[in-house]
């Protein structure tokens, strides 16, 4: 890249950005800084979302009331914490395109990955096996590993597999709906990504809980990588549940609580669960009774109290979403990271390859990039873009993933990031 195709692209993207109508969310954000006191070019929040501004004083007005107010909190102060857990129900809602019934924030993703299996994988001898991709994030393979050796099964022969069939490691569609055509019969349980974490591939969740449910099979799906990112509909995809994590795109911090949708058939069904007595009936609760009866909907797979602090900055988080508009966001993620990409394409092709889709219906944000070369060459770019205050990630064995994330990425971000690669693979031109 010469210095004169630099300050061309420099002029374009501060005309894009000055033009983005979303550019103003960028400012309710806290930009990590560099050690000389300037801003980082930010791609990790596939990984860690930035912190909101309004978090911190969320966080104080919580610990201010237990301060003040100590038990009382519970019924008193600005948000009482006895029915806290609904007061990002409406918002989850709407970011998931589901019923307010049906969602419910708690847990941890992977808890609630099991709790899920507990109702919705149900074994028998002729159909026990569980569908998931081979490249799942590792958590998920041990819960569905584990699940199946609870029940008596071996994932040896109980576990179906999906490996990528297109360059880049991406699963076609066709791939998938064959795999449940052909082992349909013995699928109790499809367990597949919205988003895949390594691929960065987007999935038909309509198209496959359809041709999943067509042979008897339950669906549920991990949207760790989709939720915030993608516009869903969950409730009508059909889907019989979901679960996702909040501290990447929903930007509510490190190990922050987790989410779960569960269809409003099931509400008040007579699914097996593992009970707590924060799911039982709200009406009947407190009277301290013996027996389970469930709230209806997904609140009523909750166990124990809804952990405030935890909760405090996914509301603060999720009323930026709520002004910004997950319609406006993948607006600008698609003409975001479109920009980013045809920057690669066009001025990094000899350094880099893309392995997410390029179709835009099958992609979030995220692009995952192999440089060509060894592993090693991958590496030493990587920790380059780190010296260099521009934040990606690594994950084995060869993948660097960056994430222009709409909410608070700008194309100078994305112009940076490729003017640091040409730097650096300018010496082995």
């Amino acid at each position: 890249m010469t210095p004169s195709d630099f300050a061309a692209l420099e002029q374009q993207a501060i005309a894009l950005d000055a033009a983005d109508p979303l550019a103003s969310f960028r400012d309710e954000f806290l930009i990590p800084r560099q050690g000389d006191g300037s801003e980082q070019a930010y791609f990790c929040g596939n990984s860690l979302g930035l912190q909101p501004r309004a978090v911190r004083q969320a966080l104080l007005d919580e610990l201010d009331d237990w301060r003040d107010l100590a038990v009382e909190g519970h019924f008193r102060g600005k948000h009482p914490w006895m029915p806290y857990h609904a007061f990002v129900r409406d918002d989850l809602a709407a970011i998931t395109g589901a019923l307010p019934s049906e969602v419910v924030a708690m847990n941890s993703l992977t808890a609630n990955l099991h709790l899920m299996m507990v109702s919705f994988y149900r074994p028998t001898s002729e159909r026990h096996a569980i569908l998931i991709e081979k490249s799942a994030f590792p958590s998920d393979h041990y819960a569905v590993d584990s699940q199946i050796r609870f029940h008596g099964f071996d994932p040896a022969t109980s576990k179906i597999e999906l490996d990528g069939d297109e360059s880049g490691g991406a699963i076609s569609q066709d791939a998938i709906l064959r795999a449940i055509e052909e082992h349909g019969s013995r699928i109790a349980l499809v367990l597949l990504p919205g988003v895949q974490y390594l691929s960065g591939q987007a999935f038909d969740l309509f198209a496959i809980t359809q041709a999943a449910h067509a042979r008897g099979c339950r669906v549920g799906f991990d949207l760790a990588h989709a939720v915030g990112n993608l516009p869903l509909a969950l409730h009508d995809s059909g889907c019989d549940f979901a679960v996702w994590c909040s501290y990447k795109y929903l930007n509510s911090g490190p190990g922050a609580v987790a989410g779960c949708f569960v269809h409003e058939r099931h509400a008040r069904s007579d699914l097996p669960r593992f009970a707590g007595w924060w799911g039982h009936d709200q009406s009947t609760r407190f009277e301290m009774g013996p027996r389970f009866h469930a709230t209806p909907g997904a609140d009523g797979w909750q166990l124990s109290n809804p952990p405030i602090l935890a909760l405090a900055p996914l509301r603060a988080s999720l009323e930026v979403f709520r002004r910004a508009g997950m319609t406006a966001l993948r607006e600008k993620s698609i003409a975001l990271t479109g920009w980013f990409e045809t920057l690669i394409h066009r001025h990094l092709a000899k350094v880099l390859d893309i392995t997410t889709p390029r179709e835009t219906e099958r992609r979030g944000c995220q692009l995952s990039l192999r440089v060509r070369g060894p592993r090693e060459a991958g590496r030493s770019l990587y920790d380059h873009l780190h010296a260099s205050g521009i934040v990606v990630d690594w994950r084995e064995p060869d993948v660097i993933r960056a994430a222009p994330t709409p909410l608070y990425n700008r194309r100078i971000d994305c112009l940076r990031f490729v003017r640091a690669v040409a730097d650096w693979s300018a010496p082995r031109a």
